[in-house]
């Protein structure tokens, strides 16, 4: 009998809401809409979000989400848009605010609402201001139609007469009302980078979350993949992709209430981060991008990747430079002669470019290995007497162009720039210090830091304009967690940090907006939509084992495109061919990190052939679609291919992982082709003097025929790799 009032009492609200007239908010792409609902409290809830509805008419029709308390009441709670703390929602807000009198509730009543046309779509502002206390919200929503992308972050600011202490913010709250909900995350590892993992979420909270400080991921990475009724599939299922823009602490929380409904919460981690908000200081959370899709996480993929292109990643439209490093070829041991004669091998091989790694500053204190050197940002002198301008003196001889790899927001304790500046440090001032890699980070909530950390950019290219690159490094999170600069508002230090480290983000890319640079930290660290506005690509992991690297790889091409993903050839797991490290490499943007002294003559003929290939075909590679036919993680093999947009050209990847004996060999049915269209099918990348064995090499097939009978292009070879270039005819 209770439980028959209670459902009356439900049923009853929501008559009356219907007959109250409404005020809904459409947030629509082409194929999704996300529709709020002003309620008759005045407070804004989620009414809808799904597959975009055919008729405007159907909205009004749409409830906002009630909720029945056990003594009769009937209260709308639990699908609030940005709800607050401290008053009767029982689950994780989306704001939390101790006010200047002590009291820690938040209620937000909806004031206006705003579209202004913004590049590629619409933005939707939404001001939101709690009665009992000055304090305003906006809600930020831009939507891109065509990529069915949409990105949400709100801003917080206040006019009470003191500071007051925020201690939640998140960018926004998402809710599901489904039967099932499966969360894919991508966790592992230093090396182990984007390992994909998926479980069925039960009552309660699963979080993600990281506390490095100075990047976004260690342990895991900055995105997910939710599978709304069953795991999230790559051709078929409704799944949810998301990722946050934050360069440091982030959590995602995933809260299943007592009556099954998912609430999905993206911030910056509040852990060790209590905010003192200034009256009118603007408190602005991170962006979190995010894209719902009927056909499984491959179109959820292909929308994420050509809108990153397009609007996202620094110069996302524009080329890609392929390069020589010298790491792995020399480490720490090299002088200027041996860097001349590398840069001739760079051009030997075929790459645009040679780019110098660690090692090449320091005098007092020498960069010749890992525990000095840090900060002091001259060429050394023993072991380049001409410095950076002979460099690339020598570089333009050979015919290629010069980059280098700097570290500029770190200090090792051996170094010119610690003994001036110890204060710069981020360390404890009562306890031993921990090293991470025998290094400090440099306190980026310090505007003198900030200007140092530009100034060694800035210095560099004034004193060499042709420079033409920069691998900018992050290999330590913070540790030691303290600030001599911010004092007594220790709170504030990990938010205040990753600001700083934007502010000279923009002061670079605005001064030197055309400038490649290449994000690195410890591997695949820094890998996130906010860093890539200023950064043109960035480092995968420092693992180069190619088979590591199908599963690193694999992983990163959910949120990321090929032309953002940096890949390089090495000696890593020589066991592997040097044409199979090459093909794993050449499906993202390539690289090289070897002599060619170690290779034999129809080795290096292999990579000039592979080199001057992959640049024929970089703006399928690089701009094409995506498509992943094969996951290794169903299987010994792996396949990938990337569709010209007019659909003319197609390049198509294989990798035999490693097959079982006499195991059973299953056609690769190719996707995104035109199937009207006539197709001629080549293998290339082929060892000098080594015939395809592809057996229907050279032969022409529909595009509906590849589609749906396919091509038998793996082998029971262990680590074989083919690349197959697909032409319309």
């Amino acid at each position: 009998m209770k439980k028959l009032t209670v459902l009356l009492l439900i049923m009853l609200c929501a008559m009356q809401v219907k007959a109250t007239e409404q005020k809904f908010i459409r947030i629509s792409t082409d194929a999704t809409d996300l529709i709020l609902q002003v309620a008759p409290n005045g407070r804004l809830y989620q009414s809808y979000y799904g597959s975009k509805l055919m008729n405007e008419v159907d909205i009004k029709n749409l409830p906002y989400y009630v909720h029945a308390g056990s003594d009769g009441s009937v209260t709308p709670r639990g699908w609030e848009v940005y709800a607050g703390s401290g008053a009767e929602d029982y689950f994780e807000p989306a704001i939390a605010i101790t006010h200047n009198d002590g009291n820690p509730s938040t209620i937000l009543r909806y004031v206006s609402s705003e579209r202004k046309e913004i590049t590629g779509g619409t933005e939707t502002i939404i001001l939101l201001r709690d009665d009992k206390y000055p304090v305003d919200v906006t809600l930020h929503y831009a939507t891109y139609p065509k990529e069915n992308i949409i990105k949400t972050w709100s801003e917080i600011k206040h006019q009470e007469k003191k500071p007051v202490t925020l201690w939640r913010y998140a960018s926004t709250i998402l809710y599901f009302n489904n039967a099932n909900y499966f969360l894919t995350e991508f966790s592992s590892d230093w090396a182990r980078e984007a390992q994909m993992s998926t479980q069925q979420l039960q009552f309660g909270k699963k979080i993600l979350d990281t506390k490095l400080g100075s990047r976004a991921a260690m342990h895991v990475q900055p995105f997910f993949q939710l599978g709304l009724e069953q795991p999230a599939q790559e051709q078929q299922g409704n799944v949810l992709v998301g990722t946050i823009g934050w360069t440091g602490n982030f959590r995602f929380t995933f809260e299943i209430d007592n009556v099954g409904n998912l609430r999905v919460i993206p911030a910056i981690n509040p852990y060790a981060s209590t905010y003192e908000l200034k009256p009118n200081e603007v408190f602005t959370t991170p962006e979190f991008i995010f894209t719902l899709s009927n056909q499984g996480t491959g179109k959820a993929s292909r929308n994420l990747h050509t809108w990153a292109r397009k609007y996202q990643i620094n110069n996302g439209q524009g080329d890609r430079l392929t390069l020589l490093n010298n790491w792995e070829n020399t480490y720490f041991d090299f002088n200027q002669e041996l860097l001349g004669n590398l840069m001739k091998e760079a051009k030997h091989l075929g790459v645009d470019m040679f780019l110098l790694d660690d090692g090449w500053f320091g005098n007092k204190h020498p960069r010749n290995d890992d525990h000095a050197g840090l900060g002091d940002w001259e060429a050394m002198r023993s072991k380049l007497p001409g410095g950076i301008p002979a460099l690339i003196q020598l570089s333009k001889e050979a015919g290629v162009k010069f980059g280098i790899w700097i570290e500029p927001e770190m200090v090792n304790p051996k170094s010119d720039l610690f003994e001036a500046h110890p204060e710069w440090a981020i360390r404890l001032p009562n306890r031993e210090t921990y090293y991470y890699r025998n290094q400090l980070v440099l306190d980026m909530s310090n505007p003198k830091v900030q200007d140092y950390v530009f100034n060694v950019v800035d210095k560099i290219m004034t004193e060499n304009p042709e420079m033409a690159y920069f691998k900018w490094d992050c290999n330590s999170p913070i540790t030691n967690i303290y600030s001599p600069y911010l004092e007594n508002k220790q709170g504030q230090l990990y938010i205040d940090h990753v600001r700083g480290v934007y502010n000279v983000f923009n002061r670079v890319k605005a001064k030197y907006p055309n400038l490649p640079i290449m994000l690195c930290s410890g591997g695949g660290a820094r890998c996130d939509y906010e860093a890539l506005k200023y950064f043109t690509e960035f480092w995968c992991s420092d693992n180069t084992d190619p088979i590591e690297r199908i599963y690193i790889q694999w992983g990163f091409s959910q949120i990321f495109p090929s032309k953002a993903m940096c890949a390089h050839v090495t000696s890593w797991n020589k066991n592997t061919s040097v044409k199979f490290r090459t093909d794993i490499a050449s499906m993202c943007k390539l690289g090289f990190d070897l002599g060619l002294k170690d290779l034999n003559a129809d080795e290096l003929t292999y990579c000039q052939d592979a080199v001057a290939n992959w640049k024929r075909l970089k703006k399928v590679i690089l701009d094409g679609e995506q498509y992943r036919l094969v996951s290794p993680y169903d299987c010994n093999h792996m396949s990938i291919m990337y569709v010209a947009p007019d659909k003319n050209k197609s390049v198509l990847f294989a990798y035999d992982i490693h097959p079982r004996f006499q195991e059973k060999l299953l056609p690769i049915k190719l996707q995104g082709l035109n199937p009207e269209q006539m197709y001629k099918v080549e293998e290339i990348n082929l060892m000098p003097g080594v015939a395809s064995t592809l057996d229907v090499n050279g032969k022409i097939f529909s595009g509906d025929y590849l589609m749906k009978v396919g091509l038998n292009a793996f082998t029971t070879t262990n680590a074989n790799s083919r690349v197959i270039e697909i032409t319309a005819q």
